[in-house]
């Protein structure tokens, strides 16, 4: 095992962290830091927005990944950290809300859309790609990042070097995850073994029973850099735009949080939230273009 910060160094399961009490009153402004500070007021908000509803409320619920190193993982001390994480802070603070008065609700690929539609969540920032079959549900700001798919093995393994090498071998994903819909669909030599989480590949990977995980490459990096008896295997192959998913036509809300996000970009919020995270293993990328569909 390498030496990573703590948050890399567990996987623990989780449900709901309620990291504080709702309440009804408005915040006091967060102290200044990547994602907290805010000088949000009610007046700022159009009467009857989801911002000026959230910002009253003092409170939201954000979906994230648990498991996943770099963007969404529960630290022991039970509270999430990572880029996803910084980038959901940084929503909360422009609406007023710490981040002690964030709900963190565990999100896996094949809930994000029902969470948001149901309500059970505010906001989705969870590795989320954005694409036209999710836009039929959900709505989405962004993306805040650009990832590609690629491939995990044993560092020991020298026969996967890319996509090109994984006919006939079995390879571990997500079900409902856009990384899975592509394996089903360019490599039909493949045999795809989903899984709920991407961490419940590493197991089966060590044992034997698949021959590669594969996913977006900065996930699959978080795992590498913490795990010295694995390795990341060639070029991106996908392009997966990383969105903030919310209810569906929301467009004032998800264009307030588009603003906020080219905001990030400008003042250099984004850049310090990823250096703190997904940057100490991985080189500071320029921030993407939103996409105003």
């Amino acid at each position: 095992m390498r030496n990573r910060p703590a948050g890399l160094l567990a996987l623990l399961s989780a449900a709901t962290l309620t990291l504080a009490a709702c309440s009804g009153s408005t915040p006091e402004p967060a102290s200044t830091s990547a994602g907290s500070s805010s000088s949000a007021t009610v007046a700022a908000f159009p009467e009857g927005s989801t911002m000026a509803k959230l910002h009253a409320a003092g409170t939201m619920t954000i979906g994230t990944k648990f498991d996943q190193p770099l963007f969404g993982l529960v630290g022991p001390d039970g509270v999430p950290e990572g880029f996803d994480i910084e980038i959901a802070k940084i929503i909360a603070g422009k609406l007023g809300i710490s981040p002690d008065k964030i709900t963190w609700k565990e999100t896996v690929s094949a809930n994000r859309e029902s969470f948001i539609s149901s309500g059970a969540v505010d906001i989705v920032v969870a590795t989320y790609t954005i694409n036209d079959k999710r836009k039929q549900v959900v709505s989405f700001a962004g993306p805040y990042y650009v990832a590609g798919q690629s491939i995990l093995t044993l560092a020991s393994r020298t026969d996967i070097q890319g996509p090109a090498d994984l006919a006939g071998k079995k390879v571990c994903t997500v079900s409902g995850s856009t990384p899975e819909a592509n394996l089903l669909a360019k490599f039909p030599d493949t045999t795809v073994v989903p899984f709920d989480t991407y961490s419940a590949c590493l197991d089966p990977l060590r044992n034997g029973q698949v021959d590669a995980v594969s996913t977006d490459n900065v996930i699959l990096a978080g795992f590498a850099a913490d795990n010295a008896d694995l390795a990341v295997r060639g070029e991106p192959f996908t392009q997966e735009p990383y969105g903030i998913g919310l209810k569906k036509d929301d467009t004032e809300f998800r264009s307030w949080i588009n603003d906020t996000l080219e905001a990030s970009f400008a003042d250099g919020t984004w850049t310090a939230a990823w250096k703190k995270t997904a940057g100490t293993v991985l080189p500071t990328p320029e921030p993407p273009k939103v996409d105003r569909y």
